[in-house]
């Protein structure tokens, strides 16, 4: 009996014995097969999140914010205790104790399943991490098994600490926020640092699921998940029973509630400046880097000339926009039932209408009373009536639905209706307003440091948030007269000097299908002329010739070595400035002639840091001689090498800008251009005045402008870039001048000064004064000379006893008969010997 029973029980234990082996051996042979090809845990050391990637002007002020994920990385022992122990209480109360899963929390979790309790999840926070990073989402068998080896392997690699680094970074905790410290800037405007008890439990209750406990629409379920968490708190002995009563009845505010202001209103609008550093870092480090990267931008924007910049282009452009005396009408429109309400407030803050335009704010008729129309104004109080006065809108007349005008308006009634969403201006009188409206005409204007490249300024536009297509970069658009520098600039590189004289007189070129006249702006012709009182008047006929002397495959080289054009087709029209290009090349170009003709490259940006501070590009490439020595001389200072290129001869460029400071002085941009400080520039306006430029510089910036319909089309009778972007330009330089200054330009080593006549080119004693005596500056060994031997017709015929521009001559003229018997006007002055040469008119 007792062997018996000894057997029984001996294959009792044998079976049980052989059960557990053969389950350890499955639970082996599973783990082992899932174990097989796992992601390398070793990767989670060198974490790297997606994060924010942030723009700073040279003083250090955030300007703007890139993200794909908006993640603020923080270390873990930047990360304070409470909000640690928040999200423990609220995960893995048993985080610090377990192996990377908790089998008591599984034990309990399948407890509670079983006997119908709430259905809870047992994963730890090391299981999380490795769902987040290395396993994906998707609920299944194999990839539990998946997260629990590969979670005692974490922690075999990483600290407690470590592993809290990655969650805590890591985690969505809505409203686009990655990360606790993301998070408590978009809840609550606030670092970790500052965090209270209460504001922590509530972020620990996201994980779960954000938009369950959002802080206003889910108010009540949020409060309660809160609540549970500091319980947790107290119950772990986070808290003791003083700070948890307290915690908890502590009310629940939010940003998103309104008891907070958003760390957005902080930032700077968005424009078309860091937009532009978006589109140019996105194309050099690749979009994934830039958004994803951290990286650090020190921008070279100076943030009073990006103001001016805005305001000057804007006030160009409405003004242009006003002469023209059409209102195009509303874009947009609120229900007249509400307008006419209380709610009119709240449904013009949902509407996206451009906020970014200094001075103006959105605004909704409402009514319409005897004096005006009655307006709900933004972030006006509405207390007193606002109103638009009758006589502020005299001035338009409405753009039918049929394109035709309507009259002249009498009454605001008679442009406006009930619901209408308008842009206004305060008015002279206190709660008055003046009728505004985004120009349809649009423009672009850049500034920039003539020596180093940096940008000080860029408006893309009138209103980046009405328009983000930035005209400034992205625009290719005919530069007109703006580009002929170039043209002389290849001459005067050549041989040629200022007062060489060039035949201003009709020109017929076959181009192989036709005939190709060009012709002066006054559609008139001067007889010989000097080159400099060609640029100065911005003679056509002149520069043409130039380039067909010069050679036209010349001034393209010239035209691609400043940077204007990659390829310049060599054809006489492009002399001219037919072929587009951007307003960047153009100022870019200019800044060498400012500088003395070296090369310099456009920027944005001074420096770009990676996520850990080191940088990753440099803008200034300049090297420091002086900098590793132990000391230096008293009074002495470190010599900087610039390494940068000759473009052309300093002389040419000191030539130039002498040029074309009589522009400003007495030529096409001297009406409107009037500065404390020399000025040099040129103004550019198209055929039938599609496009109009002024591009200017002082001894060190250079900024231009453009004023175009984005659909080109003429701007009308009048309209040049002298008259419409030369105001843009003094009214910008003011500003400039006055923090930066500015002096006389430099003038290069070799050559001396002659005194010239500028309307005859001929050479004058050197006590010469008067309004037609210019100081020309001409190089060692090269004297002036002018006369037969000096007129350059471009191999084009002039007809006989073509006159001679000379001092105070009018532009009275006089038609003559061309080789090919047409007609032409040309001046009625003093005779010049007659010069004769194969080819056209």
């Amino acid at each position: 009996m007792i062997r018996f029973v000894a057997g029984f029980f001996g294959a009792l234990f044998s079976t049980f014995t052989l059960g557990l082996f053969a389950v350890a051996l499955s639970i082996g042979a599973v783990l082992w097969m899932y174990g097989r090809d796992l992601p390398d845990t070793e990767a989670l050391a060198q974490y790297a999140p997606p994060t924010i990637s942030r723009i700073y002007s040279g003083e250090g002020a955030l300007m703007d914010e890139f993200a794909r994920e908006r993640r603020i990385f923080a270390p873990a022992d930047e990360i304070p205790d409470l909000v640690k122990q928040a999200f423990i209480s609220a995960e893995d109360k048993n985080f610090y104790t377990h192996r990377g899963y908790d089998p008591r929390g599984m034990a309990a979790a399948a407890v509670d399943a079983a006997t119908g309790g709430p259905l809870r999840g047992a994963s730890t926070i090391t299981q999380q991490v490795m769902k987040n990073f290395l396993l994906g989402g998707e609920r299944s068998a194999e990839r539990k098994i998946k997260e629990l080896i590969l979670s005692s392997r974490i922690e075999e690699t990483l600290s407690k600490e470590d592993i809290l680094e990655l969650y805590m970074n890591e985690i969505f905790l809505g409203q686009n926020s990655f990360g606790v410290a993301a998070a408590a800037q978009t809840y609550f405007n606030k670092p970790l640092a500052e965090l209270e008890a209460h504001e922590a439990a509530y972020l620990a209750a996201l994980p779960k699921a954000p938009s369950t406990y959002h802080p206003v629409r889910a108010r009540d379920r949020a409060v309660e998940r809160r609540n549970f968490v500091l319980r947790e708190m107290n119950e772990n002995g986070y808290l003791d029973d003083a700070a948890y009563e307290a915690a908890r009845n502590a009310p629940l505010e939010t940003v998103q509630s309104g008891d907070f202001a958003s760390f957005r209103r902080a930032l700077p609008k968005r424009d078309y400046f860091t937009d532009e550093i978006r589109r140019q870092l996105s194309g050099r480090f690749g979009e994934e880097e830039f958004f994803t990267g951290g990286l650090s931008i020190r921008a070279t924007v100076d943030p009073t000339l990006q103001s001016e910049a805005a305001n000057a282009l804007q006030s160009g452009l409405e003004k242009y926009d006003r002469s023209r005396g059409i209102y195009r009408g509303a874009t947009e429109q609120i229900d007249p039932a509400i307008a006419s309400g209380g709610d009119w407030a709240e449904a013009l803050t949902d509407l996206r209408v451009p906020r970014d335009i200094e001075g103006w704010r959105p605004a909704v008729v409402r009514g319409f009373r005897d004096s005006g129309a009655l307006l709900g104004v933004e972030g006006v109080p509405s207390e007193r009536d606002q109103i638009l006065p009758n006589t502020d809108v005299r001035w338009a007349r409405p753009r039918r639905e049929d394109g035709s005008l309507g009259g002249t308006a009498n009454r605001a009634s008679d442009l406006l209706e009930v619901g209408d969403v308008i842009h206004v201006r305060a008015g002279d009188e206190a709660n008055t307003w003046s009728l505004r409206q985004i120009p349809e005409v649009q423009g672009g204007f850049m500034a920039m440091d003539v020596n180093t490249g940096r940008v000080l300024a860029m408006q893309g536009g009138f209103s980046y948030q009405s328009s983000v297509f930035n005209r400034a970069t992205q625009a290719t658009r005919q530069p007109g007269s703006s580009f002929k520098p170039l043209v002389y600039a290849a001459a005067l590189d050549t041989g040629y000097s200022p007062a060489t004289i060039v035949i201003d007189a009709p020109i017929e070129i076959d181009t192989g299908g036709s005939i190709w006249r060009p012709k002066n702006a006054s559609n008139k012709f001067y007889g010989p002329t000097p080159l400099r009182t060609g640029i100065e008047r911005s003679r056509n006929l002149m520069t043409v010739r130039l380039a067909q002397e010069v050679g036209m495959e010349t001034v393209a080289e010239y035209a691609e070595r400043f940077g204007v054009y990659d390829t310049l087709e060599p054809y006489l029209a492009n002399s001219l400035g037919s072929q587009e290009t951007t307003l960047f090349n153009m100022v870019a170009a200019y800044a060498m002639f400012a500088n003395g003709g070296e090369r310099v490259e456009p920027t944005l940006v001074d420096r770009v840091q990676d996520r850990w501070g080191k940088t990753v590009y440099r803008h200034d490439q300049r090297s420091c001689l002086d900098c590793d020595a132990d000391d230096l001389a008293e009074g002495s200072a470190p010599r900087i090498m610039a390494n940068r290129t000759q473009v052309i001869d300093p002389i040419t460029a000191y030539q130039l800008t002498s040029m074309m400071r009589g522009v400003v002085d007495r030529g096409t941009a001297a009406r409107t251009v009037n500065l404390p400080v020399p000025i040099a520039g040129k103004t550019g306006t198209t055929n039938d005045a599609k496009d109009v430029w002024f591009v200017g510089f002082s001894s060190n910036i250079v900024a231009g402008c453009y004023i175009g319909y984005d659909r080109p089309r003429t701007l009308g009778r009048g309209a040049s870039g002298g008259g419409m972007c030369g105001p843009v330009f003094n009214q910008f330089m003011q500003t400039a001048i006055a923090s930066y200054g500015g002096g006389r330009f430099t003038v290069p080593d070799g050559g001396r000064f002659v005194k010239i006549d500028r309307f005859s080119g001929g050479r004058l004693e050197d006590d010469a004064s008067g309004a037609n005596v210019v100081a020309e500056y001409f190089r060692e060994g090269e004297e002036p000379f002018y006369g037969v031997g000096a007129i350059l017709d471009g191999g084009f015929a002039m007809g006989a006893n073509l006159p001679m521009f000379n001092p105070g001559e009018d532009d009275n003229a006089q038609e003559v008969v061309t080789s090919t018997g047409r007609t032409a006007v040309v001046p009625s002055t003093a005779n010049v010997s007659t010069v004769t040469a194969g080819g056209l008119y």
